[in-house]
Protein backbone atom coordinates (compact mmCIF):
# COMPACT_ATOMS: atom_id res chain seq x y z
CA UNK A 1 0.00 0.00 0.00
CA UNK A 2 2.61 2.57 0.91
CA UNK A 3 4.41 1.97 -2.10
CA UNK A 4 1.29 3.65 -4.32
CA UNK A 5 1.33 7.02 -2.38
CA UNK A 6 1.46 10.04 -4.53
CA UNK A 7 4.27 12.22 -3.38
CA UNK A 8 1.20 14.96 -2.05
CA UNK A 9 -0.12 11.78 0.02
CA UNK A 10 3.89 11.85 2.02
CA UNK A 11 3.96 15.26 2.34
CA UNK A 12 0.93 16.03 3.47
CA UNK A 13 1.27 13.33 5.80
CA UNK A 14 5.00 14.26 6.91
CA UNK A 15 3.66 17.98 8.07
CA UNK A 16 0.32 17.08 9.42
CA UNK A 17 1.36 13.83 11.14
CA UNK A 18 4.20 16.06 12.72
CA UNK A 19 1.49 18.68 13.63
CA UNK A 20 -1.07 16.29 15.38
CA UNK A 21 2.01 14.43 17.52
CA UNK A 22 2.87 18.16 18.55
CA UNK A 23 -0.60 18.77 19.57
CA UNK A 24 -1.66 15.73 21.26
CA UNK A 25 1.52 15.72 23.44
CA UNK A 26 1.28 19.23 24.07
CA UNK A 27 -1.16 19.42 27.11
CA UNK A 28 1.45 16.77 28.66
CA UNK A 29 4.60 18.15 27.89
CA UNK A 30 5.68 19.08 31.47
CA UNK A 31 3.77 15.79 32.72
CA UNK A 32 5.36 12.40 34.12
CA UNK A 33 4.36 9.01 32.89
CA UNK A 34 2.80 8.56 36.12
CA UNK A 35 0.77 11.92 35.74
CA UNK A 36 -0.25 11.22 32.78
CA UNK A 37 -1.80 7.92 33.28
CA UNK A 38 -3.45 9.19 36.84
CA UNK A 39 -5.60 11.84 34.50
CA UNK A 40 -6.09 9.96 31.55
CA UNK A 41 -6.54 6.28 32.30
CA UNK A 42 -4.17 3.20 31.75
CA UNK A 43 -3.61 3.83 27.95
CA UNK A 44 -2.67 7.63 28.55
CA UNK A 45 -3.33 10.63 26.69
CA UNK A 46 -4.96 9.43 23.29
CA UNK A 47 -7.28 12.58 22.11
CA UNK A 48 -6.75 15.99 22.18
CA UNK A 49 -6.82 18.07 26.12
CA UNK A 50 -6.84 21.62 26.70
CA UNK A 51 -3.82 23.48 25.75
CA UNK A 52 -2.83 27.09 24.96
CA UNK A 53 -6.69 27.69 25.54
CA UNK A 54 -8.10 25.01 22.43
CA UNK A 55 -7.98 21.89 21.57
CA UNK A 56 -5.53 20.35 18.60
CA UNK A 57 -3.46 23.75 19.03
CA UNK A 58 0.58 23.17 18.45
CA UNK A 59 3.36 24.46 20.01
CA UNK A 60 6.17 25.83 18.75
CA UNK A 61 7.51 22.87 17.64
CA UNK A 62 5.11 23.19 14.47
CA UNK A 63 5.61 26.53 14.21
CA UNK A 64 9.36 26.54 13.50
CA UNK A 65 8.83 23.77 11.42
CA UNK A 66 6.82 25.57 8.92
CA UNK A 67 8.93 28.83 8.98
CA UNK A 68 11.90 26.11 8.01
CA UNK A 69 9.27 24.57 5.01
CA UNK A 70 8.84 28.98 4.05
CA UNK A 71 12.29 29.32 3.95
CA UNK A 72 13.08 26.14 1.87
CA UNK A 73 10.40 27.98 -0.81
CA UNK A 74 11.45 31.33 -0.52
CA UNK A 75 15.88 30.43 -0.75
CA UNK A 76 14.13 28.36 -4.06
CA UNK A 77 12.58 31.36 -5.30
CA UNK A 78 15.39 33.50 -4.64
CA UNK A 79 17.84 30.76 -6.42
CA UNK A 80 15.37 30.56 -9.73
CA UNK A 81 14.34 34.05 -10.09
CA UNK A 82 17.93 36.04 -8.97
CA UNK A 83 20.12 33.24 -10.19
CA UNK A 84 21.24 33.20 -6.40
CA UNK A 85 20.92 32.03 -3.02
CA UNK A 86 22.60 30.49 0.30
CA UNK A 87 19.97 28.14 1.90
CA UNK A 88 21.22 28.71 5.29
CA UNK A 89 20.86 32.19 5.48
CA UNK A 90 17.51 32.31 4.36
CA UNK A 91 16.19 29.88 6.52
CA UNK A 92 17.94 32.02 9.01
CA UNK A 93 15.78 34.89 8.36
CA UNK A 94 12.61 32.58 8.10
CA UNK A 95 13.60 32.21 11.76
CA UNK A 96 13.91 35.79 12.14
CA UNK A 97 10.29 36.26 11.28
CA UNK A 98 9.53 33.52 13.24
CA UNK A 99 10.91 35.50 16.15
CA UNK A 100 8.66 38.43 15.53
CA UNK A 101 5.33 36.58 16.00
CA UNK A 102 6.76 35.60 19.29
CA UNK A 103 7.03 39.54 20.35
CA UNK A 104 10.73 39.01 20.94
CA UNK A 105 13.59 41.99 19.39
CA UNK A 106 16.12 41.22 17.45
CA UNK A 107 19.79 42.13 17.67
CA UNK A 108 19.91 45.81 16.83
CA UNK A 109 22.27 44.89 14.17
CA UNK A 110 19.49 43.57 12.76
CA UNK A 111 16.40 45.33 13.49
CA UNK A 112 16.68 48.05 10.02
CA UNK A 113 16.64 44.73 8.07
CA UNK A 114 13.65 43.12 9.15
CA UNK A 115 11.58 45.68 9.36
CA UNK A 116 12.22 46.76 5.80
CA UNK A 117 11.78 43.18 4.97
CA UNK A 118 8.00 42.94 6.77
CA UNK A 119 7.50 46.02 5.22
CA UNK A 120 8.49 45.08 1.59
CA UNK A 121 6.36 41.86 1.77
CA UNK A 122 6.05 39.94 4.66
CA UNK A 123 5.14 37.02 2.91
CA UNK A 124 2.06 34.70 3.04
CA UNK A 125 3.30 32.60 6.20
CA UNK A 126 3.90 35.80 8.37
CA UNK A 127 0.34 36.95 7.56
CA UNK A 128 -1.29 34.02 9.15
CA UNK A 129 -2.68 35.74 12.73
CA UNK A 130 -2.35 31.87 14.22
CA UNK A 131 1.32 32.00 14.48
CA UNK A 132 1.36 34.91 16.06
CA UNK A 133 1.37 33.24 19.84
CA UNK A 134 3.69 32.04 21.81
CA UNK A 135 3.40 28.27 22.41
CA UNK A 136 6.34 27.70 25.33
CA UNK A 137 8.84 28.58 22.51
CA UNK A 138 11.91 27.25 23.58
CA UNK A 139 14.51 29.36 25.50
CA UNK A 140 17.67 28.41 23.47
CA UNK A 141 15.69 29.15 20.07
CA UNK A 142 14.66 32.39 21.62
CA UNK A 143 18.33 33.56 22.88
CA UNK A 144 20.02 32.34 19.59
CA UNK A 145 17.99 34.06 17.70
CA UNK A 146 17.94 37.68 19.58
CA UNK A 147 21.55 37.21 19.39
CA UNK A 148 21.65 37.03 15.33
CA UNK A 149 24.07 39.70 13.86
CA UNK A 150 24.43 37.83 10.48
CA UNK A 151 21.94 35.65 8.59
CA UNK A 152 23.47 31.98 8.42
CA UNK A 153 24.86 32.67 11.80
CA UNK A 154 25.90 29.93 13.49
CA UNK A 155 24.86 29.95 17.47
CA UNK A 156 27.68 30.92 19.73
CA UNK A 157 26.46 28.38 22.50
CA UNK A 158 26.73 24.90 23.17
CA UNK A 159 23.14 24.09 23.49
CA UNK A 160 22.08 20.13 21.95
CA UNK A 161 18.61 20.72 22.81
CA UNK A 162 16.21 19.68 20.73
CA UNK A 163 14.89 22.61 19.76
CA UNK A 164 16.60 22.28 16.36
CA UNK A 165 15.76 18.52 15.16
CA UNK A 166 12.39 18.81 15.98
CA UNK A 167 11.71 21.92 13.39
CA UNK A 168 13.95 19.94 10.14
CA UNK A 169 11.36 17.33 8.41
CA UNK A 170 10.45 19.82 5.72
CA UNK A 171 14.35 19.68 4.68
CA UNK A 172 13.85 16.21 3.84
CA UNK A 173 10.65 17.23 1.80
CA UNK A 174 12.56 20.02 -0.04
CA UNK A 175 15.12 17.44 -1.11
CA UNK A 176 13.31 14.18 -2.05
CA UNK A 177 14.31 14.41 -5.66
CA UNK A 178 18.12 16.07 -5.33
CA UNK A 179 19.61 12.13 -4.94
CA UNK A 180 22.71 14.12 -2.89
CA UNK A 181 22.27 12.05 0.17
CA UNK A 182 25.15 13.52 2.13
CA UNK A 183 23.51 17.75 1.10
CA UNK A 184 20.45 16.82 3.02
CA UNK A 185 22.50 15.80 5.59
CA UNK A 186 24.45 18.46 5.65
CA UNK A 187 21.60 21.47 5.11
CA UNK A 188 19.74 19.44 8.30
CA UNK A 189 22.58 20.06 10.69
CA UNK A 190 22.86 23.31 8.85
CA UNK A 191 19.44 24.73 10.15
CA UNK A 192 19.91 23.45 13.66
CA UNK A 193 23.37 25.02 13.57
CA UNK A 194 21.38 28.59 13.39
CA UNK A 195 20.26 27.93 17.04
CA UNK A 196 21.82 25.34 18.30
CA UNK A 197 25.75 25.33 18.36
CA UNK A 198 26.85 21.90 20.04
CA UNK A 199 27.66 19.08 17.25
CA UNK A 200 25.13 17.15 19.03
CA UNK A 201 22.29 19.41 18.86
CA UNK A 202 22.90 19.18 14.90
CA UNK A 203 23.56 16.04 13.75
CA UNK A 204 20.43 14.39 14.66
CA UNK A 205 18.72 17.08 12.55
CA UNK A 206 20.73 15.94 9.77
CA UNK A 207 20.01 12.06 10.58
CA UNK A 208 16.09 13.36 10.49
CA UNK A 209 16.30 14.94 7.50
CA UNK A 210 17.70 12.68 5.09
CA UNK A 211 15.76 9.99 6.67
CA UNK A 212 12.23 12.13 5.90
CA UNK A 213 14.34 12.56 2.43
CA UNK A 214 14.52 8.88 1.70
CA UNK A 215 10.98 7.81 3.16
CA UNK A 216 9.29 10.35 0.78
CA UNK A 217 11.26 8.05 -2.10
CA UNK A 218 9.57 4.90 -0.55
CA UNK A 219 12.12 3.64 1.60
CA UNK A 220 11.19 2.00 5.11
CA UNK A 221 11.99 3.60 8.09
CA UNK A 222 15.41 0.91 8.34
CA UNK A 223 16.65 1.30 5.05
CA UNK A 224 16.40 5.26 5.35
CA UNK A 225 18.29 4.86 8.84
CA UNK A 226 20.94 2.81 7.23
CA UNK A 227 21.94 5.67 4.94
CA UNK A 228 21.65 7.76 7.11
CA UNK A 229 23.93 6.05 9.63
CA UNK A 230 26.62 5.96 6.60
CA UNK A 231 26.22 9.93 6.63
CA UNK A 232 26.62 10.13 10.37
CA UNK A 233 29.62 7.60 10.45
CA UNK A 234 31.77 10.42 8.38
CA UNK A 235 31.67 12.78 11.75
CA UNK A 236 33.72 12.66 14.24
CA UNK A 237 31.90 14.11 16.70
CA UNK A 238 28.76 11.74 15.79
CA UNK A 239 29.27 9.30 19.28
CA UNK A 240 26.47 10.95 21.17
CA UNK A 241 23.91 10.41 18.49
CA UNK A 242 25.17 7.06 16.85
CA UNK A 243 25.40 5.47 20.68
CA UNK A 244 21.03 7.21 20.86
CA UNK A 245 20.27 5.65 17.72
CA UNK A 246 21.82 2.35 18.29
CA UNK A 247 20.20 1.95 21.39
CA UNK A 248 16.86 2.88 20.05
CA UNK A 249 17.42 0.06 17.15
CA UNK A 250 18.48 -2.91 20.07
CA UNK A 251 15.50 -1.97 22.00
CA UNK A 252 12.96 -1.85 19.02
CA UNK A 253 14.03 -5.27 18.39
CA UNK A 254 13.70 -6.67 22.22
CA UNK A 255 10.37 -7.49 23.93
CA UNK A 256 11.14 -4.79 26.67
CA UNK A 257 8.02 -3.05 27.15
CA UNK A 258 7.62 0.09 25.21
CA UNK A 259 7.45 2.42 28.64
CA UNK A 260 10.80 0.79 30.01
CA UNK A 261 12.10 1.29 26.39
CA UNK A 262 11.54 4.83 26.07
CA UNK A 263 12.82 5.40 29.71
CA UNK A 264 16.06 4.32 28.61
CA UNK A 265 16.55 6.14 25.44
CA UNK A 266 15.56 9.49 27.76
CA UNK A 267 13.14 12.07 28.16
CA UNK A 268 13.68 14.17 24.81
CA UNK A 269 14.65 16.69 26.11
CA UNK A 270 18.08 16.88 23.60
CA UNK A 271 18.72 15.82 20.51
CA UNK A 272 19.99 12.71 20.56
CA UNK A 273 17.17 11.70 23.00
CA UNK A 274 14.30 12.65 21.01
CA UNK A 275 15.66 11.19 17.43
CA UNK A 276 16.36 8.12 19.46
CA UNK A 277 12.70 8.26 21.19
CA UNK A 278 10.99 8.87 17.66
CA UNK A 279 12.86 6.44 16.05
CA UNK A 280 11.95 3.73 18.22
CA UNK A 281 8.16 4.78 18.29
CA UNK A 282 8.22 4.65 14.96
CA UNK A 283 9.43 1.06 14.53
CA UNK A 284 7.69 -0.51 16.57
CA UNK A 285 4.36 0.90 15.64
CA UNK A 286 1.37 -0.95 14.61
CA UNK A 287 -0.24 2.03 12.79
CA UNK A 288 -0.24 5.79 12.81
CA UNK A 289 -2.04 6.00 16.05
CA UNK A 290 -0.08 3.53 18.39
CA UNK A 291 3.33 4.99 17.47
CA UNK A 292 1.89 8.53 18.15
CA UNK A 293 0.89 7.37 21.62
CA UNK A 294 3.91 5.53 22.22
CA UNK A 295 5.89 8.84 21.51
CA UNK A 296 3.84 11.26 24.18
CA UNK A 297 2.86 9.37 27.10
CA UNK A 298 6.47 9.18 28.28
CA UNK A 299 8.85 11.12 31.26
CA UNK A 300 9.75 14.18 29.08
CA UNK A 301 9.36 16.21 25.95
CA UNK A 302 6.03 14.96 24.76
CA UNK A 303 5.21 17.26 22.16
CA UNK A 304 8.51 16.74 20.48
CA UNK A 305 8.59 13.69 20.24
CA UNK A 306 5.01 13.52 19.16
CA UNK A 307 5.71 15.99 16.50
CA UNK A 308 9.12 14.05 15.05
CA UNK A 309 7.26 10.57 15.60
CA UNK A 310 4.22 11.91 13.54
CA UNK A 311 6.68 13.14 11.00
CA UNK A 312 8.47 9.65 9.97
CA UNK A 313 4.92 7.94 10.29
CA UNK A 314 2.96 10.31 8.06
CA UNK A 315 5.63 10.01 5.42
CA UNK A 316 5.56 6.77 5.19
CA UNK A 317 2.05 5.96 5.74
CA UNK A 318 0.97 9.34 4.38
CA UNK A 319 -2.05 11.48 6.21
CA UNK A 320 -5.18 9.00 5.33
CA UNK A 321 -3.84 7.20 8.46
CA UNK A 322 -3.67 10.18 10.43
CA UNK A 323 -7.18 9.74 12.66
CA UNK A 324 -9.75 11.70 11.64
CA UNK A 325 -10.40 12.78 15.47
CA UNK A 326 -6.77 14.10 15.46
CA UNK A 327 -6.70 15.75 11.89
CA UNK A 328 -9.85 17.36 11.78
CA UNK A 329 -9.69 20.16 15.00
CA UNK A 330 -6.03 20.57 14.19
CA UNK A 331 -4.92 23.82 14.21
CA UNK A 332 -3.74 25.81 11.16
CA UNK A 333 -4.82 22.09 9.21
CA UNK A 334 -5.72 24.06 5.78
CA UNK A 335 -2.00 26.15 6.15
CA UNK A 336 0.02 23.17 6.60
CA UNK A 337 -1.69 21.25 3.95
CA UNK A 338 -1.03 24.06 1.86
CA UNK A 339 2.62 24.07 2.77
CA UNK A 340 3.09 20.56 1.87
CA UNK A 341 1.37 20.82 -1.45
CA UNK A 342 3.75 23.73 -2.35
CA UNK A 343 7.05 21.61 -1.56
CA UNK A 344 5.60 19.19 -3.39
CA UNK A 345 4.81 21.06 -6.45
CA UNK A 346 7.18 24.21 -6.63
CA UNK A 347 9.78 22.49 -8.72
CA UNK A 348 6.69 22.84 -11.53
CA UNK A 349 6.16 26.79 -10.93
CA UNK A 350 6.84 28.75 -14.17
CA UNK A 351 8.90 31.40 -13.13
CA UNK A 352 13.13 32.32 -13.92
CA UNK A 353 15.37 34.82 -14.11
CA UNK A 354 14.34 36.30 -17.07
CA UNK A 355 10.61 35.74 -16.79
CA UNK A 356 7.92 33.47 -16.04
CA UNK A 357 3.77 32.88 -15.79
CA UNK A 358 4.49 32.63 -11.99
CA UNK A 359 6.81 35.20 -11.38
CA UNK A 360 4.81 37.51 -9.43
CA UNK A 361 2.61 35.57 -7.89
CA UNK A 362 5.20 33.42 -6.12
CA UNK A 363 6.81 36.29 -5.35
CA UNK A 364 4.30 37.78 -3.46
CA UNK A 365 3.77 34.28 -1.57
CA UNK A 366 7.57 33.57 -1.17
CA UNK A 367 9.31 36.35 -1.11
CA UNK A 368 13.39 35.27 -2.01
CA UNK A 369 14.71 37.28 1.22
Amino acid sequence: MNGTLTIEERFTGCLLGGAVGDALGAPVEFLSRRQILDRFGAKGISEYAPSYGGLGWITDDTQMTLFTAEGLLRSWVRSTIRGITHYPSIICHAYMRWLLTQGEKPAPEMRQLMADSIEQSSGWLFQQRALHDRRAPGNTCLSALRSVKGLGDIAKNDSKGCGGVMRVAPIGLFGHRAGHHQEVFELGCDAAAITHGHPTGQLPAGVLALMINLMAAGQTIRQALEVAKECLEARDDRDDTHRAIELAEKLAATDTPHHAAIAQLGQGWVAEEALAISIYCALVAKDFRHGVMLAVNHDGDSDSTGAITGNLLGVLHGAKAIPDEWLEPLELREVITELAKDLASFQRWDIGEYGGTDNDRVWEKYPGY
